[in-house]
């Protein structure tokens, strides 16, 4: 072989490697030299993950939902937030732009007491404090000035509140919202098809405080924060993509969702009531998915499924980098 063919080939072996390296394993611990943030609820550090090194890109803070954790616990098997982040990181974001809370532990109380998974300490309410502090501090670690946000079910109305109640739209450049409860959910019923309402499914009945959030697009909490109207649903310089789904979620949608079944269509309050566009937010682009639950392999449903689908981590990554038609910052 000629030297210069040699060469060639050798710095095309370090280029692979070097990119394999750069793209890097996202993992399951906070850096040394992150500050050991209490939660609040538990009274126990909050989990994450994030990695310290160079940082070019906005950083992206990846927040689950409702009884999830960041990455696959002993008592959860989903936490895909942190497959989402490696696709980002196979794709040129660096680990030490990736960063994701789990604020409400490994999930391994649940085991004592079901109905924690609608209790005070799984509301938005209750978790903002942490948010905040976990967003501050990736921001002062990394020197970042701004943040993106991807948020899932829970993690979308969580980070909405904290902006809300931080007025921190110029904190957030770019906002992914996939499958969010923003205008509620429909396991909160009083009907008695609503078998959510069991102690041994989560206790999610119209007293729970979960409920009391988000049973109703007219619950007090989501009354303030969409603004009465629709209003507030979308303020200010960050630019939103919601990524939602079209045919079945078994929190939105009163039909078969893998192999969760469905409920009744009526709100906290006993009234009929239509949560199958729960995710929109006025004003926001929109993706709308199908078949999403082919991607959930233990429960087949779509409201899962569609955190760990190609399209949508496709879309993120289009949407975090400006491919997309939106390319301005």
């Amino acid at each position: 072989m000629k030297p210069w063919i040699r060469h060639a080939a050798a710095l095309a072996t370090l280029a692979t490697a070097a990119a394999a390296q750069a793209a890097g394993t996202v993992g399951t611990t906070l850096p040394p030299g992150f500050p050991a943030i209490e939660d609040t609820s538990l009274a126990k550090p909050l989990i994450g993950f994030g990695a310290a090194g160079p940082v070019t890109r906005t950083p992206v803070i990846l927040i689950h939902g409702n009884n999830d954790t960041p990455f696959a616990t002993a008592c959860n098997p989903f936490g895909r937030v942190q497959a989402l982040a490696q696709f980002l990181a196979d794709n040129g974001y660096s680990t030490s732009e990736l960063w994701g809370i789990g604020y409400q532990g490994d999930q391994c109380d649940l085991g004592a007491d079901q109905t924690r998974r609608s209790s005070i300490a799984h509301t938005n309410a209750a978790n903002v404090p942490d948010l905040r502090r976990f967003i501050r501090a990736v921001m002062n670690f990394t020197g970042a000035k701004r943040v993106d946000i991807v948020g899932h079910s829970l993690g979308v109305t969580l980070a909405r509140e904290w902006m809300r109640q931080d007025e921190a739209q110029d904190m957030v450049r770019r906002f992914v919202a996939i499958d969010g409860p923003n205008h509620g959910i429909i396991n909160c019923s009083p009907d008695p098809a609503n078998y959510w309402q069991a102690a041994a499914v989560g206790g999610f009945t119209p007293q729970s405080e979960v409920c009391q959030e988000l049973g109703s697009p007219d619950t007090p909490f989501l009354q303030l924060l969409n603004g009465r109207g629709g209003g507030k649903e979308n303020e200010g310089p960050t630019k939103v993509l919601v990524i939602r789904n079209g045919d079945a979620s078994f929190v939105y949608f009163p039909v078969q969702d893998g192999s969760v079944a469905p409920v009744p269509a009526v709100d906290s309050f006993g009234k009929p009531t239509d949560f199958s566009k729960s995710a929109r937010l006025r004003g926001a682009r929109e993706i709308v998915l199908t078949g999403q639950g082919a991607y959930d392999p233990i429960l087949h449903s779509s409201h899962l499924g569609i955190l760990n689908s190609p399209q949508t981590w496709q879309a993120t990554l289009d949407f975090l980098t400006g491919r997309s038609k939106d390319k301005d910052d």
